[in-house]
């Protein structure tokens, strides 16, 4: 893992989401940098003066009139600074509630541009809390950047300022312990990035390993594996706190740096006061303003430290996902696309070669076509390749070698979204949105109006049930679907890819997990989706495989039959012996 954090890029990302909001932006730094100035620095000059006025031996009427004088200032001052703070405050929830809005859309964005394999390789719940960290982590960095770095360079500035007007000794040691406390502070924090990184990886793994588990929950009850998470959960969280503890004891032991120099400038400054007020040098009034100011500049830089430390714990959270922005998406659309000009929905496979980063090959010189209108079974053991097929057809893979035509289109030259929407898909296992089951059916097509929702939902057999169900249509389905059955989510997404009607349909049958019931219904369905498609199946059932108007074998990544049911029997090859080894009714791979 990177131990570096590069601002540069961090920031890339983060101007132009920004920049946007430039009036609210200034309005943020204006109004702060006007309430600062007249609390941290004017106000406790007005004191000095109204000390130095009492402690000046003239007539009370004349000490009365400065006194008045100064307090109508004092007023003013402190209405102006009311009234800084005030625009600044405001302008700061409007400024971070719309740039945050904008990185939470922007982080959803760029990981929908990531390919299916990305997200089958990393932890969802960790991906979640990445993006959740980042938009967070702004508001937590510009609250630091505004309220505490901007505060304390501010307030710094305008003592030494005053300082080096009225006494310019002690504003050199200001100056100088300011520099060399800053200078440690940075070192420390240069050091603190790595125990900040490490802890931030273990909480993703930690939030990864929670959700995976969730997830998963019915695989846990059933192989009564609670113990073995709980441990599992136990170790990752060990490493997490250990990660936590050390970040945290470093951050005690700057501390400890920290207050060991405050208190030695105290010290030294208090010493230097009593010596240039016994000299006549300095007034009461001009100690009290340097107790004043030496406080307010402990406080300020105590807490610079801390902001500082909270800045890099940001960045470092910002960087888990600026690092997932920067990763090359494996799966990438053309820089200059092609429009797609679907015509008959004619496939073809031209020496199609497909290998893992590994070198191991899946499939290699595919040659084979699914004329237009066609119904074409992929059968074979498992592991032969089939699914494969599909994932580039669909661009969820590219091809090593050789390319993959629609209507003498080359797949690669258009773009995904394009290619997938003429291709409708159902998968064995289909997942559905936690929302409601109309929801989930007009997702391939929004627009619809319920009749025609209804319309697709009885030819895929789903009617009947929904309307069975407490709130029909409007019922929610469960994170993944999991209120209904198989069969149900079966349906359901039949009905959403007749709904879709596209020319090219994909689709993996349901196994032998159905009961007969809904084996028979979604049987049906499959014969009405089928109709004047396209049609590439991954087929298990006798009955479907028996209607396709060719079955394609596939054995080690190479197609070794090719023919109609009848055809394939009568070579007695591979298909006839998994034809003689059927169970249930369904192909044995």
């Amino acid at each position: 893992m990177k131990t570096k954090i590069n601002f540069k890029r961090i920031l890339f990302y983060l101007w132009p989401h920004v920049k946007k909001h430039w009036l609210s932006f200034s309005l943020v730094f204006g109004g702060f940098g006007i309430g600062i100035i007249f609390e941290a620095i004017i106000r406790p000059y007005l004191y000095k003066e109204l000390i130095d006025a009492f402690s000046s031996g003239l007539p009370k009427d004349m000490i009365l009139n400065q006194s008045l004088d100064l307090l109508l200032l004092l007023c003013i001052v402190i209405f102006i600074h009311l009234i800084g703070f005030r625009i600044g405050d405001f302008s700061l929830a409007y400024f971070e509630s719309k740039v945050m809005k904008r990185l939470h859309n922007f982080s959803f964005n760029k990981l929908l541009e990531h390919s299916y394999n990305f997200f089958s390789s990393n932890f969802s719940g960790s991906l979640i809390a990445k993006s959740k960290r980042f938009s967070k982590s702004f508001e937590t960095f510009f609250d630091v950047i505004s309220f505490q770095i901007y505060f304390s360079i501010l307030t710094l500035s305008g003592i030494l300022v005053v300082l080096f007007i009225k006494t310019p000794k002690i504003a050199w040691i200001f100056l100088a312990w300011a520099f060399i406390y800053v200078l440690i502070t940075f070192l420390f924090i240069k050091k603190k990035i790595r125990y900040d990184l490490l802890e931030a990886e273990a909480d993703s793994n930690v939030t990864g390993r929670l959700s995976d588990s969730i997830i998963n929950i019915l695989n846990i009850k059933i192989f009564s594996s609670s113990f073995f998470e709980k441990k599992s959960f136990e170790n990752v969280t060990q490493d997490e706190e250990l990660k936590r503890r050390n970040s945290w004891q470093f951050g005690n032991f700057q501390s400890l740096i920290q207050s060991i120099m405050m208190a030695l400038l105290q010290v030294v400054i208090i010493f230097i006061c009593i010596k240039m007020w016994y000299r006549n040098e300095i007034s009461i009034g001009t100690i009290v303003l340097l107790q004043a100011y030496m406080f307010n500049l402990f406080d300020i830089l105590w807490n610079l430290g801390r902001a500082m430390t909270k800045v890099i714990k940001s960045l470092t959270d910002m960087k888990e996902m600026i690092d997932i922005f920067d990763l090359n998406t494996d799966i990438s659309d053309p820089q200059n696309p092609e429009v797609l000009e679907m015509k008959n929905g004619h496939i073809k496979f031209n020496d199609v070669s497909f290998s893992y980063k590994n070198g191991n090959s899946l499939i290699n010189k595919l040659n084979f076509a699914i004329l237009p209108g066609e119904h074409v079974g992929l059968v074979g053991h498992s592991g032969a390749g089939k699914s494969t097929i599909t994932k580039l057809l669909l661009r969820f893979a590219d091809t090593t070698k050789g390319e993959i035509t629609i209507d003498s289109q080359n797949i690669k030259n258009v773009l995904q979204d394009d290619l997938r929407s003429v291709i409708a898909y159902v998968p064995q296992d289909p997942i559905l949105f936690h929302r409601t089951i109309k929801e989930n059916i007009i997702y391939s097509k929004p627009d619809v109006t319920d009749e025609e929702m209804i319309a697709v939902a009885k030819s895929a057999y789903a009617h009947e049930f929904i309307s069975k169900l407490p709130n029909g249509y409007d019922t929610l389905v469960g994170e993944r679907g999991v209120k209904l059955s198989g069969g149900e989510r079966q349906r359901v997404a039949i009905a959403r890819a007749m709904l879709k009607n596209s020319p090219i349909l994909v689709l993996d049958e349901a196994t032998s997990s159905l009961d007969s019931l809904s084996e028979g219904y979604i049987q049906q369905a499959f014969i009405e989706l089928m109709k004047n498609k396209t049609t590439l199946v991954i087929a298990h059932r006798l009955s479907t495989i028996q209607k396709m108007d060719r079955i394609i074998v596939l054995d080690n990544g190479k197609i070794v039959e090719d023919g109609t049911h009848t055809e394939l029997l009568n070579k007695d090859g591979i298909y006839a012996e998994l034809w003689n080894h059927q169970t249930g009714g369904f192909i044995s791979e």
